[in-house]
């Protein structure tokens, strides 16, 4: 980010050249409160939809600023459409995997309720803000999705038809029906016509159950995949499931 820049936000509005909008809120407060920014500041801004703007501040109040939209600095992205679904873990562990997944780009963030989860509470906006502060600093263009928490059996009963379900098994290395990543997007993908849409799906610490194995493996669209010989914790498979899916079919310059 050029010295220049005091900071970057994600923003609800449309962005649009020459238009004066008012940040308050968490955005305000930061600008305001926290950086302690004056009229003159300039900024960037993003909405997952417009791209990036240069923008100034023009004024600012209690907790809120007013901004004027100035350049597009950058067109919007396209980014890869990769789910995660994941069972909600202890609160820094579940800060960390959020702004992690968000860093390394996936489109939908959705806890997954199972037997062994310790969490059956979460709040939506808290792993919302830590999704936008984390895509703030890593200069994505767009903000996950995330979807309120919903039982496994549920999930898998109302799951799209185009999409592959990429089933992380703790269990399953060594299993002829259990591949590693790289071959599951290659091969076992290969069915489908067209770009293929994924999801992955972590379970929670200790696992799922034999019960909940079965059933995700009966799915037509699940993928059973290994992350290798170790037992990973929760946060550590999911980097590098989606670091590993990335490599293979993201874009990671593939």
């Amino acid at each position: 980010m050029s010295n220049h820049i005091k900071a970057r936000l994600y923003v609800e509005s449309d962005l649009i050249a020459d238009q004066e909008i008012v940040l308050d809120g968490n955005p305000g407060h930061y600008l305001v409160n926290v950086m302690r920014l004056k009229a003159g500041a300039l900024i960037l801004l993003f909405n997952g939809r417009d791209g990036e703007w240069l923008a100034e501040i023009v004024k600012t109040g209690k907790g809120r600023a007013l901004a004027h939209v100035q350049d597009l600095v950058a067109p919007q992205r396209t980014e890869p459409d990769l789910w995660y679904l994941f069972a909600p873990i202890k609160k820094a562990r579940l800060e960390y995997m959020v702004q992690k997944a968000t860093e390394l780009g996936v489109s939908l963030l959705r806890p997954v309720l199972t037997a062994r989860t310790n969490l059956d509470r979460l709040k939506e906006d808290k792993i919302r803000r830590h999704a936008i502060e984390a895509a703030e600093q890593c200069e994505r263009f767009s903000v996950p999705v995330v979807e309120p928490l919903i039982k496994l059996e549920q999930l898998l009963a109302d799951w799209p038809g185009d999409r592959l379900l990429m089933f992380c098994d703790e269990e399953g290395e060594g299993d002829q029906t259990t591949f590693p990543i790289g071959k599951a997007i290659d091969e076992v993908g290969a069915w489908q016509d067209g770009p293929k849409k994924w999801a992955i799906l972590i379970g929670p610490e200790g696992g799922f159950t034999p019960e909940e194995r079965s059933l995700i493996r009966s799915k037509p669209y699940v993928v059973p995949v290994t992350l290798g010989p170790r037992i990973l914790r929760a946060d550590t498979a999911a980097v590098a499931a989606i670091a590993l899916w990335q490599s293979f079919a993201g874009d990671w310059g593939r």
